[in-house]
């Protein structure tokens, strides 16, 4: 029988959702859920990372996590609300799981719904007393066991344990030695286990579609060369400088240089298994960071937004960089990519320098519409505009733009 393991913690919504459904998973595909409470801050105490990650995030990157976390909860059919005075010490509730011992998956749904869809402190004793008497366990006998040193210790071990093997947050999935981290990777984890991932298709009659992008992603280059296939005529291809847009919302330039190692590696092959699933070449170019201005003045100035031939040729250019390491700041290189799809390259090349003014401009337009990084869609609903970031929301978006009411 196939296996996977679930890592997590009570102080993670992801987790939380994550939660209700690695049961059903696990029974679609015939595994054995391995189910391994860690306490995540050891975990981010190991990696340097802040305890309340959701303090270090810009306003409109904070603001769409909370969205995305919600329409993850929606999806899953699954209550969520954001407490006042998150995160909780989950310590001793923990504590109380090991005490209690495997399986841990029953008690662990009554902690989970206490935080997540009460609002409760697992950190205050009487919330875990009450927990352990509503789930049918003598919380006096739980609680005498759960702070023996025994329990206390194999807490402490679990949490190095989950380090040692490079956990970074909650929750990760491992099956075998590949790690999956995220609620919205066990679509990755079900098909590692023999499982039939679901497949976006295409949907006629899409609202409008804002999709903005830069040359200088890989995952926005992921975007592109599927965003013709899925959205058709309802997206306009909107090209921004991602590395203004980053100062002026105050990311780092290169936030991947910023994540632990640890968390970078994982970034790396998750980005490899996207391209994977959508069959897009990829090989991480040698000039990293590259600079992306005349690629993207050339886009704006010939209108190759405009076209199905014009945004073929976008497509190219971005593989070129991410497929075929050709060095797209050179304007050598773009205009021989402008002539291979029959475009005048040299002509215009000359002429990108005109539009310094646009590129500007797109970059305000995006930052007002909430964008901080790419590639995001901004689906233009009659009930309202949509926010949507990063390729792995692409069948969202296509949902979302067709009427679909889950994804709000």
């Amino acid at each position: 029988m196939p296996r996977f393991e679930f890592w997590f913690d009570f102080s993670c919504p992801y987790a939380y959702v994550a939660s209700t459904r690695v049961e059903a998973l696990a029974a679609r595909v015939g595994a054995e859920l391995d189910a391994r409470p860690m306490l995540l801050g050891g975990v981010f105490r190991a990696r340097g990372t802040p305890q309340n990650l959701s303090e270090t995030l810009n306003p409109a990157k904070s603001a769409h996590n909370l969205h995305d976390m919600r329409r993850q909860a929606q999806m899953a059919g699954v209550p969520l609300q954001m407490p006042a005075g998150h995160p909780f010490r989950t310590v001793e509730a923990l504590r109380c799981l090991l005490a209690v011992g495997a399986p841990f998956m029953p008690l662990a749904h009554h902690f989970y719904r206490a935080y997540w869809a009460e609002g409760r402190d697992l950190g205050q004793r009487e919330v875990v007393v009450d927990v352990l008497r509503t789930a049918g366990h003598d919380p006096e006998a739980v609680l005498v066991r759960a702070n023996t040193d025994e329990i206390k210790d194999e807490l402490r071990r679990r949490t190095d344990e989950a380090a040692l093997r490079g956990i970074f947050g909650a929750p990760t999935c491992f099956v075998g030695d590949q790690m999956y981290w995220g609620q919205d990777r066990l679509d990755m984890v079900e098909a590692a286990l023999g499982g039939l991932p679901e497949v976006v298709r295409p949907n006629p009659g899409l609202s409008p579609i804002d999709f903005w992008f830069d040359y200088s992603s890989p995952f926005a280059y992921l975007a592109l060369a599927q965003a013709e296939a899925l959205f058709g005529a309802a997206a306009r291809w909107r090209p921004l400088l991602l590395g203004g847009l980053f100062r002026s919302v105050g990311t780092p330039d290169v936030p991947l240089f910023t994540q632990s190692p640890e968390k970078r590696r994982h970034t790396m092959q998750d980005l490899q298994r996207q391209a994977t699933r959508a069959n897009v070449p990829l090989a991480w170019p040698t000039r990293f960071p590259i600079n992306t201005v005349l690629a993207l003045r050339l886009t704006l100035q010939a209108g190759l937004t405009e076209s199905i031939t014009g945004r073929a040729l976008i497509v190219r250019i971005a593989r070129a960089l991410w497929a075929e390491d050709r060095d797209i700041s050179d304007p050598v290189v773009l205009a021989g990519l402008c002539d291979e799809l029959g475009f005048p390259g040299e002509q215009l090349v000359a002429a990108a320098g005109e539009a310094k003014s646009a590129l500007f401009a797109a970059t305000t337009a995006a930052e007002s519409a909430g964008v901080f990084g790419v590639p995001t869609f901004v689906v233009h609903r009659p009930d309202g505009d949509l926010l949507y970031w990063g390729v792995d929301r692409m069948g969202w978006v296509v949902r979302a733009a067709a009427g679909d009411v889950v994804v709000m």
